[in-house]
Formats: C-alpha cells, structure tokens, sequence
C-alpha cells in the first residue's frame, strides 16, 4: 500500500501544522502497524478556525445568495463523485471497513448530501401573519452563523458531508471535528468544496483529540450550535459543557436495536437482512439491528438461518473487493467489543459462532448469541461491534416489552407479512425510524434522529433546517 500524506488542519482555505506542532500517530486497522500523523489541534487552533467561520460568515459565505450556494454545493456533489476512487481508499485504510462498500455507499451517498441540500439553498422562507391591528407581519428564516459538527469515525466522510450540507444550505458556516482514529476525508472534503468555489473559511476542520479540540469548539462563545453524532455518554459531557454560551445543540447518539421477526414473516428475507443489520460496517453503526427478537415459533429455524450466514460471511482486508467485512477501527476499539464477548460467556449466553481472529489487525468474526435475555449486558449495552443477540418472545406485547427495554431509542426492525401487526408493533416502539420488512434504509429527505438516551433533534430532511436556522418576526404599521 502507498504511504498516507499526514493529516493537517484546514483554516482559511489552507492546510495548517497545529500551531504547537503536535501531531497523533494513527494506526492502521487491517495489519495494527503505523498508518499516518494527524496534527493535534489545541485550544488556539480551535479559535483560529472560529474565526475564520465567523469571517466567512459575515463576508464570504454568509454573503452569498441562495442560487450561488446552491451552485457551489451542487458542484461539491459532483467532484466528490469524481474522486470516488480516492475517497473510497482513505475511507478503507482509515477506518477499515470494505473498500467496495465504501465505493457503493459511502462515497455516492455523500455526494448525494450536497445534491438534496443544494435544492433548499434557495427554499427556506417565512410566513405571513394575519395579526391584530393595522398591522403586516411576516417572518423571515436565518442562518445561526458558526456551526461546530462533531463526527464519529464509523462514517466519517458521510456524516460530515451530511452535516455540512445542511449547514451550509442554510447558509451558515462550518467548523469540523472530525474522529482522530479517521480524520483523512474530512480534509480532502475541504479541499473539495474549496475547489468547488466556496469562499475560504466556509469549512475548517480541526483534527485532534475530542478533550482538547472538540472540548474548545463546544465551549467557544462565537460557535452558535453543535451537532453532534457520538456516543451517549460523549453527548452528555457535550450537553453540559455548551450550557454557559447557550448554543443550540442537537445529538444523534447510541443505539441498541431490536429487529423483530413475528412467525409469519418471509423468513427467506428476514434471515439475510438479520445478518446484514447486525454486521454492516463491522456492527459500527449505531443503528445495527444487534439485539434480534424472534418469535418462538419459527426461533430455531431463524437461529440456524443466522448462524450459517455469518459463518459464511468474508472477513478480511479492506482493500481486497471481495471482503464483506472488515477489521474493527483500532486497538482500543477490538479490545473493548472483545470484552463484551468474553463478558456474554461468562454470563450464560451461548455462543453459536465468532469470536476476535488471530494474527494482524483488529479482526472480529461476525459473532452470534443465543439464549439471551434483557438483563445481559450484551443485550443492554452499545457494542459497536459484530456481535448480535437473539432473543425470543411468544407474542407482540412481549416483542413491544422487550423492544422498549433499553435507554436507547433510536431505531428498530419489523418482519411480518400481517400490515396490521406492522403497524400496531411499529407504533408501541419507541424509537425514531421503524423499518418494516427492510432495515438500514435512509433518505436524504427522510429525517433521522432518536428517542430517550439516543438523543433529540434530527438529520436529514426538512426538519434539520429548523436547527440550523431562526426565526425573525417583523412588523409594518400600516396606520
């Protein structure tokens, strides 16, 4: 494999060293050896990147009108699609999952971002008001000014484009904090949208670590909002340390899933889509299906349809276009979902197949248990990894009871061939997006959020743009 060039910050339309000349050694997820340095932003690196965004803000970007923002946003989709092939490589050395899922998903969908957002560039607008008295009143839809995006390193280059898009749509600014295990197409994005035209200053992107980087970006008083995907426990230190500037924040956070299949589903298609909703991207996505709900009549066919599937999944270099699956993002990361299968043994779940691999890398076999119950702590707690539970119920208020039985609430899975269960079931679940007959499904016009510990505000769609601006009422006297 050819070298990785360093990661460095983007501020004002120009890669910068961290102005104290640090820098993070990265590793690579597929051998475990050395990938490449990222630079390591400070505090004052933060404030430099604020600035910029403000500057852009109030000359530059903010200046633009809608049509010319559409323009430009439009003109990122295109590029990023003519880098597939560049983008789709970093995503896969950085992050570890499958370069061809990269290619297909990754890398389009986020072009996708920019082409659906660039179309509301030029569709936010206000009311008019039938009020009392001689008066008109009328309102008026405004960018926030600087918004600081916080990504995870599952999907960094789609959940940056996904939030930069809508931010910049709406017409504000951008500073980004992108993951320090995977920060190397957050800069090629900004090197996109400036060759796309977009005025300097419009996205910086400060790499580093989250206690110093992203900590200064929550606090900073000229950053208006954060939106923030993460982990729960992340999205609460996010929460409080962004309550004495009183910025807007929004947070997509955990998720533990069920996927439920009643007894008259199409079992020849719940059992694949189980495997997939549970093992896409590693099981590093926070709406995998990882806790499968079976009803008891059909639980052993549904069990052994599972089991042989994800033995026969593909395991191994990102880079081979054959690999279904990948390594775990880094050391840290394979350690922790290992502990959780060693922690499920010693509980009494029984381990059908999977398990951590041998030799280089951070390799995790797609992993299934079976005889788990809600009190397990693999059936309580975010893995983030290929480890699925099955649990079984006898009739929907059980699947409703054992569904809700979690402090996340982000998304869910429904198999049945009976609509009018669907339905029932879908609206006692709590959660924010219920697939039915499907999984894993997302539009840029659908939105996308959670309930409970998974958060509150929403990506995607018309709804993120009420976050991402305010709302100014006017009055005329007409006396």
């Amino acid at each position: 494999m050819e070298a990785i060039a360093p990661a460095r910050l983007w501020i004002d339309g120009k890669e910068q060293d961290a102005q104290d000349g640090r820098v993070i050694d990265t590793e690579n997820p597929a051998t475990g050896g050395a990938l490449t340095t990222l630079a390591r932003g400070s505090a004052s690196d933060a404030d430099r990147a604020v600035a910029s965004a403000r500057r852009s803000f109030e000359k530059g970007w903010g200046k633009l009108r809608g049509d010319e923002r559409a323009r430009i946003l439009w003109k990122v989709g295109e590029l990023i699609n003519e880098r597939v092939e560049q983008l789709a490589r970093l995503e896969a050395v950085d992050t570890g999952k499958p370069i061809a899922m990269a290619r297909r998903v990754d890398v389009p969908r986020s072009a996708d971002s920019f082409f659906y957002f660039s179309g509301w560039a030029t569709k936010l607008h206000g009311q008019t008001i039938p009020v009392r008295g001689p008066f008109l009143n009328y309102t008026v839809r405004e960018p926030l000014g600087v918004v600081g995006a916080i990504i995870p390193w599952n999907f960094p280059l789609l959940l940056a484009a996904r939030k930069v898009a809508a931010a910049l749509a709406a017409g504000n600014t951008v500073v980004l904090k992108p993951p320090e295990e995977a920060s190397l197409t957050s800069v090629e994005l900004a090197r996109i949208l400036l060759d796309a035209g977009a005025p300097p200053g419009t996205l910086n992107v400060v790499t580093g670590v989250g206690e110093e980087a992203g900590a200064a970006i929550v606090a900073h008083p000229d950053v208006n909002k954060i939106s923030f995907t993460g982990g729960t426990v992340t999205g609460r230190i996010i929460l409080k340390n962004s309550a004495d500037t009183l910025k807007r924040v929004t947070l997509e956070l955990g998720g533990k899933s069920p996927n439920i299949v009643l007894a008259d589903a199409d079992l020849d298609s719940a059992i694949p889509n189980a495997i997939r909703a549970a093992f896409y991207n590693q099981g590093e996505i926070c709406t995998a299906g990882s806790r499968l709900l079976v009803e008891e009549k059909v639980v052993d066919r549904v069990l052994d349809g599972v089991v042989d599937g994800s033995k026969k999944m593909i395991v191994g270099d990102p880079l081979d276009e054959k690999t279904q699956m990948g390594p775990l993002v880094s050391r840290d990361h394979h350690e922790r979902v290992v502990g959780y299968i060693e922690r499920g043994d010693r509980e009494g779940a029984e381990r059908k197949t999977g398990g951590a691999r041998e030799g280089k890398g951070f390799y995790v076999e797609p992993t299934v248990f079976s005889n788990v119950d809600s009190a397990m702590t693999i059936a309580r707690e975010e893995i983030f990894g290929p480890v699925l539970s099955v649990l079984t119920f006898r009739d929907l208020d059980e699947a409703a009871r054992i569904a809700n039985a979690t402090e996340f609430g982000l998304a869910a899975g429904i198999w049945t061939r009976d609509i009018g269960k669907a339905h029932a079931l879908a609206a006692r679940i709590q959660a924010g997006t219920v697939w039915i007959n499907t999984y894993n499904v997302f539009d840029d016009a659908s939105p996308y959020g959670g309930y409970k510990q998974s958060g509150f505000g929403r990506e995607n769609g018309e709804e993120v743009l009420r976050d991402l601006t305010q709302v100014k009422s006017i009055f005329v006297a007409l006396g």
